[in-house]
């Protein structure tokens, strides 16, 4: 079964929005560096998590969901374009359940690797890091198309020995309390599950804004329904059912959680489309109505932390729509920039935005070496500004290996 209605509803997705490549790197180059806190202290409070039952957002509570909300915008343009070149549905569904298992596969071995190894394996943790990106690398690295046969056989070979090299590592790997590798899949994890859920809905949906509207709707309905109240209100959720039951079960089945994170998603999904259906307004008039929308989402923020406390840790609906808000103003003025020709600036964190697996995993082999060496920071650069600093510039190191790896041709893509 094949289609070509790639410009139904008068959205038409044959140029690429510049402005989701900026709004990836900007937020794959913020990430890199509120992940690197780790290794600093000092940090100011504005920056780090909120802790667990504190109400307050910092800059490191709000980088993944907006990475969420960006893997929504991106979903319709990749789906469409497929749809444009000719690929069936059912290879829609195939390549979407493909990516999925490889961000699960990925997030599996990144996670049980941050409880770090019992000193009874036989490697230390950096050699760990170093051939688990290397085996991401050779299974899922872009490699060239090629119609030479020995070059086709090359390639399937070195996929090989980059499954061979999870396979020892996942059956050799022992926890620091002796527990095996485990089925725990993290950040990418929780993107892939994530990506599945509203990649079939807009399968299911195309381009009808109205049904994918009503697809948030009822993840933030979930997310409201189900998250803790504040104390004022009782401090339980508004449907707390017994443990088991059938509601919860079927939310963990589909791995839906609370509904904030795919919340996100298909938020970024309803904001490409109307961006794209719109995309001949003037670059102003685009930015007026995005900050129109950011103010509803900002006031519903408002009135949900009446009930709710600003928390990313309990996945509170206030979170969500701060986010939301968050999200829509900077892809507004990313893409505003970018129509305008005054975005050049940003080029140098453009590979985060074109090649941002590569760019996410580039860190593990970098403290990789830096475990297997034993280089240790000297003091004054892991506290205070100097600490910010050091994270800052550690970012740009990553994007700038990033972009040097990009021309040897390693570059993944799932």
């Amino acid at each position: 079964m094949t289609t070509n209605q790639s410009t139904a509803a008068g959205i038409d997705f044959t140029q690429r929005n510049v402005g989701i490549d900026l709004f990836r790197a900007l937020t794959m180059f913020v990430m890199i560096f509120v992940n690197d806190f780790w290794k600093i202290h000092d940090v100011p409070k504005w920056l780090e998590h909120a802790k667990w039952g504190e109400d307050f957002m910092g800059l490191a509570d709000v980088v993944f969901p907006c990475f969420l909300f960006v893997v929504g915008m991106s979903i319709p343009f990749a789906i469409e374009r497929r749809y444009m070149k000719g690929f069936s549905v059912e290879s829609t569904i195939g390549h979407i359940l493909s990516r999925t298992l490889a961000l699960l596969i990925m997030g599996a071995f990144i996670t049980n690797s941050e409880a770090r190894l019992s000193p009874n394996v036989a490697y230390p943790i950096g050699v760990y890091f170093i051939l688990m990106v290397v085996a991401f690398v050779l299974i899922w690295n872009q490699y060239p198309r090629t119609n030479n046969r020995k070059m086709k056989i090359l390639i399937q070979v070195l996929k090989l020995i980059g499954l061979g090299i999870l396979l020892y590592l996942a059956i050799t790997y022992r926890s620091p309390k002796e527990k095996v590798f485990g089925a725990h899949w993290g950040i990418l994890g929780a993107i892939g599950w994530t990506y599945l859920v509203c990649s079939f809905i807009y399968l299911l949906c195309r381009k009808n804004i109205k049904y994918l509207a009503l697809a948030w709707g009822v993840f933030v309905l979930i997310c409201m329904l189900g998250t803790k109240m504040n104390e004022h209100w009782g401090a339980s959720a508004i449907l707390s059912f017994p443990r088991p039951n059938f509601y919860n079960d079927f939310l963990a089945i589909l791995h839906i959680g609370n509904g904030a994170l795919p919340a996100f998603t298909m938020g970024g999904v309803l904001l490409s489309l109307l961006a794209t259906k719109y995309a001949g307004w003037r670059p102003e008039k685009k930015v007026l109505y995005s900050f129109v929308l950011a103010a509803v989402l900002l006031a519903a923020g408002i009135v949900a932390r009446r009930f709710w406390i600003l928390a990313k840790l309990g996945a509170t609906p206030t979170w969500v729509f701060y986010v939301s808000a968050i999200s829509v103003l900077t892809y507004a003025l990313l893409n505003w920039m970018a129509e305008k020709g005054k975005s050049g600036w940003l080029d140098v964190i453009k590979p985060a935005g074109t090649a941002t697996l590569t760019c996410y995993l580039v860190p593990y082999v970098s403290y990789g070496f830096a475990d297997i060496t034993g280089i240790v920071l000297p003091d004054w650069l892991t506290h205070g500004f100097m600490g910010i600093v050091n994270c800052l510039c550690f970012a740009f190191f990553i994007i700038g290996v990033t972009y040097l790896l990009g021309k040897i041709n390693i570059k993944l893509k799932i």
